[in-house]
């Protein structure tokens, strides 16, 4: 499999805020108040490399905050949980092999990563050791792969639904927000400003794809280039398609919050402005300062804003403050615990493929919601249904794709209705 970017790329500069201190490699914590041999995950985390650093760190985080609390009651079968944590590039497939190679060395009971760029060499190793592997990977081209060869993938699950969402569920959020009256479109062209990488294009094809079955049409479709120096002319190609929605199809925090400012200056009147999943990463608002109010975007892992979301966002505020991510930090804690109870309900961390049958066939439901994985797929269903081949019609059935839109320099769900803490407002340009 070809080395493509993700939208989680961040760029070399990650700000404090998102960036915990650097774990040497590997490097076991964890203090327990449980007595025996410890159960070992590892916990592959990007360090030194310039792409992943602040999700990866996100992840530990979240599985830090686990791990102190689960030790804290006594630990699992009576044993303590400790992390085996090694430096990974997610970009290069030598750096995964190397990483997954020393986790296998330390023996560990599980694996348990945000993800990585390149995940079939990673796959690859770790198929030769079978122990459960728990990723939020977002990518439905390994998941395929995975369905067609299950004997060799099947201790490997992915933790979110896969990138095709963000496509397929963009017509279904703007008939939402149309229909109750929050949002008036100028008209019903929906104009796509894609990257060019393969989880770009993926999401604008899945778009495109969606269109056609919905009231919105295609408008127009503008290319980039990673890195985007200068929003002008694109700007002016937003004003010359003129379309009511506008989605932007790329990764880069940074490069987004170049964009809103030059776009508050002079923007496409009326239009709703969508930025995919780059706004979630800390230095979005950091660097937008106000001239991000009112743009939207979405994650299809999210910590969810109920009670038990909120319970966890002010938990996880107070062992790390600053800016929280709203990703993958509810992730990296609700996998450790999901490991907890397969182990618990197995009995013995060892037995690698019945705790393997058991997160395949028993959901969890965590702070990001309920992770159902039991699909040739192996990864989690997804909310609300749009007719993809892994789709839940409830709630509690798959996990929710969360729509925010930035309001007074926060982040607030808008989207699916049943999650929602806020309304759609008007948009400054409106």
């Amino acid at each position: 499999m070809t080395t493509t970017f993700t939208r989680r790329r961040v760029l070399k500069a990650v700000p404090a805020a998102a960036a915990a201190a650097t774990l040497p490699a590997p490097f076991i914590s964890g203090a327990a108040r449980a007595a025996g041999d410890p159960i070992l995950i590892g916990v592959p985390t990007a360090q030194t490399a310039q792409a992943g650093v602040a999700d990866h760190q996100d992840y530990l985080n979240g599985t830090t905050l686990a791990i102190e609390e689960i030790n804290a009651a006594g630990g699992v079968l009576g044993r303590p949980l400790k992390t085996v944590v090694v430096d990974i590039d997610p970009l290069s497939p030598e750096s995964g092999q190397v990483a997954i190679n020393k986790l296998i060395d330390a023996k560990v009971h599980a694996m348990s990563c945000a993800f990585v760029f390149t995940p079939v060499p990673v796959a690859d190793v770790s198929a030769r050791y079978k122990a459960p592997f728990l990723w939020g990977l977002t990518q439905r081209n390994f998941t395929d792969i995975l369905a067609k060869s299950p004997e060799k993938y099947g201790h490997i699950f992915q933790t979110d639904p896969s990138e095709v969402h963000y496509g397929y569920t963009f017509p279904v959020f703007l008939k939402a927000m149309r229909d109750q009256g929050v949002w008036k479109p100028i008209n019903n062209g929906v104009h796509i400003v894609q990257e060019q990488i393969a989880y770009n294009q993926t999401i604008s094809k899945a778009l495109q794809s969606a269109l056609p079955k919905s009231e919105f049409k295609l408008a127009g479709i503008t290319d980039i280039q990673y890195p985007v120096q200068d929003w002008g002319s694109v700007i002016q190609e937003i004003k010359k398609v003129g379309a009511g929605a506008v989605m932007i199809d790329h990764w880069v925090a940074a490069e987004y919050a170049a964009f809103v400012k030059q776009f508050g200056a002079d923007p496409l009147k009326g239009a709703l402005v969508y930025l995919q999943y780059g706004p979630s990463q800390p230095e979005f608002l950091e660097l937008s300062g106000p001239a991000a109010e009112g743009f939207v975007w979405s994650t299809v892992l999210g910590v969810y804003a109920d009670d038990k979301g909120k319970e966890f966002r002010a938990k996880y505020k107070k062992r790390f403050p600053g800016i929280m991510g709203l990703c993958y930090t509810g992730n990296g804690y609700d996998v450790t615990y999901y490991l907890k109870a397969a182990w618990e309900a197995v009995g013995d961390p060892n037995k690698f493929r019945e705790v393997c049958d058991f997160v395949r066939k028993t959901p969890y439901r965590g702070v990001c919601g309920y992770m159902s994985m039991n699909n040739p797929l192996q990864e989690c269903a997804h909310y609300p249904d749009t007719g993809d081949a892994i789709g839940a019609k409830e709630l509690e059935q798959g996990m929710a794709q969360l729509f925010f839109q930035v309001q007074n320099a926060e982040h607030r769900i808008i989207y699916p209705d049943v999650l929602k803490e806020t309304a759609l407002r008007k948009a400054p340009w409106w």
